[in-house]
Parts: C-alpha cells; structure tokens; sequence
C-alpha cells in the first residue's frame, strides 16, 4: 500500500513499493528498444539507481550538488534521478530544445557538476558551450558513438558514457552501500529535490526550487482526489520531463503508488504507441485534445451521407446521457440503449485509437477549451484537469473523478488556501480550501493567489524575485486571473496577457481565442489590440483542412514569405470568424487578421517550451504587418 510519512521523499517513495506494493520483479517501466517493448522490474530501477549513485560517491558528489538531465523521457532518466536524489544531489531538468545560450545561462546559474545528454544533437549543443561552464566537470552521453563526434580542443571536462557509469557503478556499490544507504536516509523532506527552471514569456529563466516535501505532499493529496488510480494502471510518458507536470502526474505519481510507466517514442509516433501500449491512464495537454477533437469531427462528419448522419446523431445521444449521468439521474431504458448502440457505432471506433483501456487523461499546462472537455464526454472518455505552475509542484486543484463541471480546472486540494484578490486594490475577495468545498458556490473574479505545501521554496539566487512573487503573507502570485465556479477553480487568462484597448476596456484574450478556436479551420490565434482601437490576429490554419481545401503541395509551406495573401484562403476563414464573432461582444471580436503560413515555432523564439506564445516577442517579430494591417484596415461589420 501506499505509504507517506513526515520523512518520505522523492527515493523513499520507490522503496515503498517493493516493500509494500509489489514484488521487486514486477515491471516498472516499459520502453521500445528496436521493434520490441522491453519491460524493466523494479529490482533492475532500483539496482541502476544504486550504480549512479555509487559513481557519483566515487566522483565526490556532495549533498546539495546539482546535477544536470537534458535528455527525452525514458528509462535512464529515472535511473540517473533516481540515483542522484538517493545521495542528496539535485535535479537540474533542461529542456531539451532550448538554445545553446539559454542551457549556458542555466548550467552556469546553477552550478551543474554533471550533466546527461540524450543524442548527438543535444550533445554537440553542450560540448559547443563547456568551455564557457567553470564548474561542469562530466558530460556523459546515452547514446553510444559519441567517440565519432570531434570534441573542441579547449575542452576540460571529462567524459563518460551513460553505459560506463552503469558498469563502474555496479563494480562499486558493495564499496558504496552503506554510503548509499545512509545518504538516502540523511535527505530531508525540506531539502531541494529539483530545480526546474521556469521558460517564462518575458525575462531571464529562474530557478525554481522544490523540495522533496513540496513533491510528496502534492503526490499525496492529488491521489487523494483522485482515488481511483491503483498499482495495476499503465501511464503512457509523452510530455516532456524536464516540466513539472508530468514529473509530478506521472513520474511520481508512478513512484508512490507503483503503476507502471510506458515511454512514447515521439509526439508524431504517439498514436502508434498508444495503440500499442494501450495505457489506463495519461498526462496531456489540451492541444492534443484539441487535435484528437478536430480529426474525430472532420472523419465523422467529412464523407456526408448516412455516416455523417450517424456521427452527429451518436454526439447528441452522448450529450444528453452524460447530461443525465452528471445530473445524478437515471437515463432510462430508451436512452441507455441509445447510449450502447451510439457506443458500438462510433465512440467504440475512436477509443480503439487510443488502445481502448483509458479510464481518463489530465489535462494541464492551460485551460481546456469547454467545447472540447464536453465532446470527450459525450464520447465516455473522462478528462480531468488540473490547474498549477512550476513554483507551486506544480498542483493547486484537479478535478474530482465523480464531479466533472466543464470549463473548470477542479476542486482545491487539500492542505492548502487559494484565493482571488482584486487586481486594482489589492483585497482578497475570498479564500478557499478543500474543507469549504461549496458545489453551488460562484466568486468574483481576479488574480489567483495561493499558500501552502505547494509553493515553493524560493527561485534559486534570486532573493529578490523571490520576495517579489511570495508576499509577507505567504501568499504565492500566479499571475493568473480567475474565480470560483460552482466550487471549482476557474482560468480566465494570464494578469500579463490582459489587452486594453483605446476606450480602456479590459479584454483578457484566451477566452477570446477559445471561441475562435471553435473552427475547425484554425489551428492557433493570437490577438491583438492593446492600447488599439480594435482587435486583430494573427492566425495560423488548420494544414490538413487548408491543405485538403485548396489542395496545397508541400512548396506552399515552404514559401519564405511569412503570412498567406491568396484571397480564397483569406475569405475561407473569414466565413468562420464572422459566424463566431456573432457570440461576442462587439470589442471582443477581430476586424481583420494575418493569416500565417506556419506555426509559431521555438527556434524563432516565438513560443516557449510549455507552448505558451510569448507575447511581446511575437508583437516584436511582426510590428510592421501588425501595424500595416491597422493603418489599411477598415472595420468590418
């Protein structure tokens, strides 16, 4: 069973299980090597863990040495976290597509001593920058023809691969063990876990630093509130761990309660993988869902005819008999077998997809759009969100698994206070709590502030931006607005993302956006129009409806030339946006748009790691048509 006490931390957790959950030969992690799925125990995790910790010891690695990880998920990400945390070194998560002054910056700011890289790209990106790195003394590859790639001449830190600290590390654990043994014990609840540096829209990335308790209690009281994951789920591993979200909903969810964890291959193979692994249980963000909404309703409804008919006909069965379900009533006979035969039909052919076992998925990162958390109820499949940011571990609410209420991120979890404080004056309108749980309760609106385990200890060297985020109180500015909704924690936006336009009314854009996204032409929209008369977008097209439409070749796409002009494109879209703009209020809505040929993309800086479109940048990037498009813009109606 599990087990949390005042002294669990992050490796105790792993312990727990092959001491009360499983027998150590049971599968842990699953991983395709070649073409087959290898299944790794719990026995050969912990004896892997115990070789990493067992080079380090030999190294010199100290309590409180931070230890860097740029590599994409699997196996070797656990044993080497694994193996660090044990000895009461920290983890220093790097994204791996971050450039190479941004990893620079984060190796020198937080004194890594030793860092693991996933590929030969991510590892020339590091040889290209060690120079620069006083205090990295290892650079220690996964992949093993690292040899073949030149090494730059100036280079004084040592390497060794992935394999050869295994192998030192087996042949030094009888030395080691009790080391080991009593490093792990000696690691306290309050010490740094992890530092995970935040991707941020604006500024220089801070370190985020968390402890094993801020972890442990989130770990805790988000099984709490989700009681219905057990030690026989399978959690498929796709977004990246280097985030704090899927370290905590997935990675330590796992370690706690002893599910086994399955690694995706990649993003573009993930459809594959999930057929294949057919997984219980999986962390998402609400782009893919937004994504798997989009294809299911293109497929169903695209071929007309009866298809169609039975299509639209199965997504109104579905909605009204998971109305009735959350209403707490019985859907009688007629309507239960409507409901199986609308199943057999449709919604059985797309659950197939995703391996036909998932009891639900979590959504996080950013709010899900209502439309698209309701469309995969009226199918059966269960979405749950949650709501936090990297500083606080990152979870403040999640949704109940008996109590949906769509457009919310869920219930406050336990342990800790979150309220709404007014923008202008600065007074908490309200605070809530797991124990004040009202389900008809309703708030006003404002910044979201919380105190408790969740928050973080502090950013790393920075007492300043510390102080500046975590007030006298103890309270914890997310910068994000919301309110309460039917007890639940509602997003309305991001405090630094709010519009103003000319008049001073206030428009905060990602409910805005969310309507627009609505069509199944549009694959992203950024608006625009503080301190402007009107708003405007830039909107980036659904390709494989474009594409299908006016039948793109792949040049199309390639064209240097930023933003589409062809006329037929232009007035293709405009047909949706003028349908949506009916739903809102007049300066809500978009009087003219760019049309980009391409997604916001990293490498041009435009959107950060997590996918959040960074704001002043883009604006920068594209000032000129932005402003070329309002000085020629007329309005239309």
């Amino acid at each position: 069973m599990v087990s949390f006490n005042e002294s669990s931390t992050i490796p105790t957790l792993l312990r727990n299980v092959v001491e009360n959950i499983h027998p150590p030969e049971t599968t842990f992690l699953i991983h395709k090597k070649g073409d087959e799925w290898e299944n790794i125990s719990f026995a050969q995790t912990l004896a892997k863990a115990d070789a990493v910790a067992a080079f380090f010891l030999e190294k010199g690695i100290a309590k409180g040495d931070r230890m860097g990880l740029m590599i994409e998920n699997g196996p070797d990400y656990v044993y080497y976290d694994q193996g660090i945390q044990q000895i009461g070194a920290i983890n220093v998560s790097i994204y791996p597509t971050l450039s190479e002054q941004e990893v620079e910056y984060i190796i020198n700011d937080s004194g890594i001593r030793a860092i693991l890289v996933g590929n030969p790209f991510l590892y020339k990106k590091v040889l290209k920058i060690a120079g620069n790195c006083k205090m990295l003394e290892f650079i220690i590859p996964v992949f093993n023809d690292f040899t073949k790639i030149t090494l730059p001449e100036d280079l004084n830190t040592a390497i060794f691969s992935f394999e050869s600290v295994l192998s030192d590390g087996y042949s030094l654990i009888k030395k080691y063990q009790y080391q080991i043994t009593t490093r792990r014990n000696e690691v306290l609840p309050k010490d740094i876990s992890s530092l995970i540096y935040t991707s941020g829209t604006t500024g220089t990335p801070k370190g985020v630093m968390l402890s094993h308790s801020n972890f442990v209690e989130n770990v805790k009281v988000c099984l709490q509130q989700i009681p219905v994951i057990d030690k026989t789920e399978t959690f498929l591993s796709f977004l990246p761990l280097s985030h704090v979200f899927e370290r905590t909903a997935t990675y330590h969810v796992c370690c706690a309660q002893g599910c086994k964890i399955a690694y995706a291959q990649s993003l573009e193979l993930l459809a594959k993988n999930m057929a294949e692994v057919r997984p219980t249980v999986m962390s998402c963000v609400p782009r893919l869902l937004e994504r798997i909404h989009d294809k299911a309703i293109q497929s169903g409804t695209s071929a007309g005819g009866m298809k169609s008919k039975i299509f639209i006909w199965a997504l109104e069965i579905g909605k009204r008999y998971r109305e009735k379900m959350e209403a707490g009533k019985s859907p009688g006979l007629v309507l239960a077998a409507e409901q199986f035969l609308a199943d057999k039909l449709v919604f059985s052919k797309i659950k197939e997809k995703t391996g036909g076992r998932l009891k639900f998925m979590i959504s996080g990162g950013a709010a899900l759009p209502k439309t698209v958390g309701e469309f995969f109820g009226n199918l059966g499949i269960k979405i749950l969100e949650g709501f936090g940011l990297t500083e606080t571990s990152p979870v403040m609410s999640v949704t109940e698994y008996h109590r949906q209420v769509y457009g919310t991120v869920g219930r406050v979890i336990p342990g800790i206070e979150i309220g709404i404080q007014n923008v202008d004056t600065k007074e908490i309108l309200n605070i809530q709590t797991h124990e004040s749980f009202n389900p008809e309760y309703i708030s006003e609106e404002g910044e979201i502030i919380v105190r408790g385990h969740c928050v973080m200890q502090g950013y790393f060297n920075k007492p300043a931006e510390t102080a500046e985020a975590i007030d006298k109180h103890n309270w914890f500015h997310t910068g994000d607005i919301g309110r309460f909704y039917k007890g639940n924690l509602q997003i309305t936006d991001r405090l630094k993302n709010m519009i103003v336009n000319a008049y001073g009314k206030n428009v905060y854009p990602t409910p805005v956006e969310n309507i627009y996204l609505q069509s199944l032409k549009i694959e992203q929209i950024f608006l625009i129009g503080d301190k402007r008369e009107y708003l405007t977008a830039i909107i980036i097209p659904n390709k494989e409806a474009m594409t299908g439409k006016f039948h793109l070749s792949e040049s199309f796409f390639e064209d240097p030339e930023a933003f589409i002009s062809n006329p037929e494109i232009l007035n293709w879209i405009k047909e949706d946006i003028k349908k949506l703009s009916e739903g809102l209020a007049k300066f809500e809505r978009i009087k003219q748009f760019l049309l980009k040929r391409n997604p916001f993309s990293m490498d041009a800086g435009e959107i950060t790691p997590t996918m959040k479109i960074k704001r002043k940048v883009v604006e920068k990037i594209y000032a000129a048509p932005i402003n070329e498009l309002y000085s020629s813009a007329v309005e239309s109606e």
